[in-house]
């Protein structure tokens, strides 16, 4: 991933998504690119900063990385990037944009 990707994450996502740590931050992979996959995942819509704890813990306890998913932090492979993440600390959902920034997710109804 390039230095300049990384370095747009870590400024739109100043603490991990999942707890608020704003220490040992790394950008993870929304949608998983499996064993050095494709490099068209390393955009800012596909990435988003987590603990290194919890990063760990997505991949490899089932039921967090259950939780993972229900929240946006994790993506199955069929799924878009336009699907909102669950932010703990603002406890509202955005939708991570192409631009490397986060907009407030609405439903058709203006729900949150």
């Amino acid at each position: 991933m390039k230095a300049s990707i990384r370095k747009m994450v870590l400024a739109r996502d100043p603490y991990c998504f999942h707890c608020g740590e704003s220490n040992d931050l790394v950008v993870h992979h929304r949608r998983n690119r499996g064993h050095g996959g494709s490099k068209l995942l390393d955009k800012p819509e596909w990435l988003m900063a987590v603990c290194a704890v919890y990063n760990g813990e997505m991949e490899s306890v089932a039921w967090v990385g259950a939780a993972a998913r229900s929240s946006g932090h994790k993506l199955r492979s069929w799924e878009d990037h336009s699907l909102p993440v669950f932010d703990v600390v603002t406890q509202l959902w955005y939708v991570l944009k192409t631009n490397g920034t986060k907009e407030i997710y609405e439903d058709e109804e203006g729900y949150y």
